[in-house]
């Protein structure tokens, strides 16, 4: 299959259809897996694991690594540092509150980039940093400028950015801005926020001021991906993502999928190499011991697996008929599954594949069987049908 923008949906590449959603000339993917996917509840990454996690990352060729937040420990500092050390292509960032002893240890850790954050809305304000609009303000260009004095590039966000006052929130832009920050960020922290506010928020900070904006969006609500392009359309020129969309809560962007819309939906190939989106998703699933769901786009094991008998059937005539992209190019690979809704054409082509030949009346019998197992089992396993098959013998 070839995955071409026009054969994959006719409609997503007409003038009229993509006219009001142009994406910046340079798109930047940040993954936070080892810092915003630790976060995610029950899951600790030991320090090789996170070393072997950047490796692949840089390996398939992700830009940029949010590597982790290494005020939280002594052997995150530590492990931080040896991911600098390991010589990546990839730029290695690190997370820091504005605090004297966060900054100091993101310093320590030989990063390259220290996001820098503090959060902005009136309800953390007062509920979770008991902070003034001032006393924030003063913390920005406080913490900029240290970053600076150290000779490191800094970058600042705002926390809750899409439950903060426009104008408060331009203040702020034009206050780290102008403190030295050379990339600005807004996170959608309870991912609360409607693609339409995301296009308003990002479009009105673009003509704020002239530097790089990203975006950390959460999926609250099963917003996250759309969220992404909506902020990619609209200012946004890095986007901050996690292997299998893990993280906090309901999770992040999730990283195959970003990556493979902008590829195979939008036309935009940012040099990765798609074909180890799997291996790298199996291998997040492995340290971690959570499976990926079965029904996760693009790497689950369902994405390419049928059973309805009319949709298998067309598959193996044409793939592209219940298959928008090939598993093959993000690592995955395509199923056929017997069960009760499996057809007799099918079932007529694996007793072909396995060499079995016999007449109409035992294949009707052979389906009828399929479909009571498939229906009180879920489906019918490769051994069984085997096992079934020699009972006519």
């Amino acid at each position: 299959m070839n995955e071409n923008i026009s054969d994959v949906n006719p409609y997503n590449g007409l003038p009229d259809v993509i006219k009001d959603f142009r994406l910046p000339d340079k798109i930047v993917i940040y993954d936070s897996t080892l810092r915003d996917g630790e976060q995610m509840p029950g899951v600790s990454f030991s320090s090789d694991q996170k070393i072997s996690i950047a490796r692949k990352l840089d390996e398939i060729g992700i830009p940029e690594i949010e590597a982790g937040f290494p005020a939280v420990s002594k052997n995150e500092l530590r492990t931080v540092k040896k991911i600098v050390r390991e010589g990546l292509d990839a730029r290695i960032l690190v997370l820091s509150r504005l605090k004297k002893e966060d900054i100091d240890a993101a310093i320590e850790s030989e990063a390259d980039l220290i996001l820098l954050f503090i959060a902005s809305s009136p309800l953390h304000l007062k509920y979770k940093l008991h902070m003034t609009e001032e006393e924030v303000k003063e913390k920005i260009v406080e913490s900029i400028q240290y970053v600076r004095d150290h000779g490191i590039i800094p970058s600042f966000s705002t926390e809750d950015s899409t439950r903060t006052p426009i104008a408060f929130l331009r203040e702020l832009v034009k206050l780290a801005y102008e403190a030295g920050a050379r990339r600005i960020g807004f996170t959608d922290t309870v991912g609360c926020a409607t693609p339409q506010t995301i296009k308003y928020i990002f479009s009105a900070m673009r003509k704020t001021v002239p530097t790089p904006f990203s975006a950390h969006l959460h999926n609250d609500f099963g917003l996250a991906l759309i969220n992404a392009l909506t902020a990619l359309c609209s200012g946004a020129t890095h986007v901050c993502a996690t292997i299998n969309g893990w993280g906090e809560r309901a999770g992040n962007v999730s990283l195959e999928q970003l990556i493979m819309a902008l590829k195979v939906l939008y036309n935009r190939d940012l040099g990765i190499d798609t074909t180890k989106l799997c291996e790298l998703s199996e291998m997040i699933s492995r340290f971690t011991g959570i499976p990926v769901p079965k029904t996760q786009p693009i790497v689950g094991y369902n994405a390419f697996t049928h059973e309805s008998g009319i949709h298998a059937a067309a598959v193996l005539e044409n793939p592209r008929t219940y298959e928008p992209i090939s598993p093959e190019l993000v690592g995955n690979k395509r199923r056929i599954v017997l069960g009760k809704h499996s057809g007799k054409h099918i079932i007529k082509r694996r007793l072909d594949e396995i060499g079995f030949k016999t007449d109409e009346k035992t294949i009707n019998d052979i389906v009828s069987r399929i479909k009571i197992m498939g229906e009180k089992n879920g489906s019918v396993s490769e051994e069984e049908f085997i096992n079934m098959i020699k009972t006519y013998k």
